[in-house]
């Protein structure tokens, strides 16, 4: 009886604390979660010598998300040549950018002790698979993987670097929630697949940026149609318009439809992705073109809002 009491009394003082203003109740509560929150969140810390994070994420692996980040690099070098990029692969057990950019071999240490990037196309790139046995799998625990993410992040000599592009892991999990509650991030491009299996996990992907504050550019419709190359017949194999239902679903635009070719694969997989391995007037090479410079412009609006 006496337990229950205290109950009764605990729960009427907060709602006499909370209903006693002018302000609905839901309102108040929203702003004190939102203050808990700020307090238990780290502070932002910039990596040195780095002046725009992307990030390239999807909920869901296997979308061709590796093989965007990595032709977005290309194109926003390509299309800025006097300015510097920057490829990090945060994807801790299942590495692609060595193989994708055609680097292999064990980093060397500045004299300030930091890891020196590899360096080809003119993008200096990190990943574990460049530290790691190529055939070694790596099973970590959770508290591991951060530290390696930090390494990465910190102990790395980036500087100068205009745009950094980090090919995230698949998923919502640890390795997301670190980088994006440690580092500024200038925005975060999503990457899904027409099929509404990998729309789902798309939009938890970039329900997440929103929540931790990092601003969402846009979707990669990937491997949105297919042509056949013997008759030429066109057809949208994954479906036609489930990334255009989800843009209008969150509020983003889809910045790009890139068709499921056989060429992108190749020319990732030989390690010669196909921003830099095809002619310009390439289609494929003007639909990730495209991309960078939506990215670019998305940026630019994002700096010149009045909040910011």
């Amino acid at each position: 009886m006496a337990l229950r009491r205290l109950n009764v009394c605990v729960s009427f003082s907060w709602k006499m604390k909370y209903s006693t203003h002018s302000e609905p109740l839901g309102t108040k509560l929203k702003e004190r979660q939102a203050q808990m929150m700020k307090k238990g969140l780290p502070v932002k810390k910039p990596i040195e010598g780095v002046k725009n994070v992307i990030l390239v994420a999807s909920g869901k692996g296997g979308v061709g998300k590796s093989t965007v980040a990595v032709n977005l690099a290309l194109a926003l070098s390509r299309h800025l040549p006097t300015q510097d990029v920057g490829l990090l692969d945060a994807d801790i057990f299942g590495p692609s950018i060595p193989t994708m950019m055609n680097l292999s071999g064990n980093p060397s240490l500045t004299e300030k002790n930091l890891i020196k990037p590899l360096v080809n196309y003119n993008i200096k790139c990190m990943s574990m698979g460049f530290l790691v046995d190529n055939n070694a799998p790596v099973v970590w625990r959770g508290l591991m993987v951060m530290s390696a993410i930090e390494k990465l992040l910190r102990q790395v000599d980036w500087s100068p670097l205009d745009y950094l592009i980090i090919d995230m892991p698949p998923g919502t999990g640890d390795t997301q929630l670190s980088i994006a509650q440690n580092i500024p991030v200038a925005g975060a491009v999503v990457v899904t697949t027409p099929q509404e299996i990998a729309l789902i996990d798309a939009r938890k992907g970039a329900l997440m940026f929103e929540k931790v504050g990092i601003p969402v550019l846009g979707l990669v419709n990937n491997m949105a149609s297919y042509s056949c190359p013997n008759c030429g017949h066109h057809s949208h194999i994954f479906g036609a318009t489930g990334a255009e239902k989800l843009g209008q679903e969150i509020g983003v635009d889809v910045l790009v439809d890139i068709p499921l070719d056989t060429s992108i694969m190749e020319a990732a997989d030989g390690g010669y992705p196909i921003v830099i391995s095809s002619a310009s007037n390439n289609p494929l090479v003007q639909a990730y073109m495209s991309l960078a410079e939506k990215v670019l412009s998305r940026l630019s609006a994002i700096k010149n809002e009045p909040s910011r």
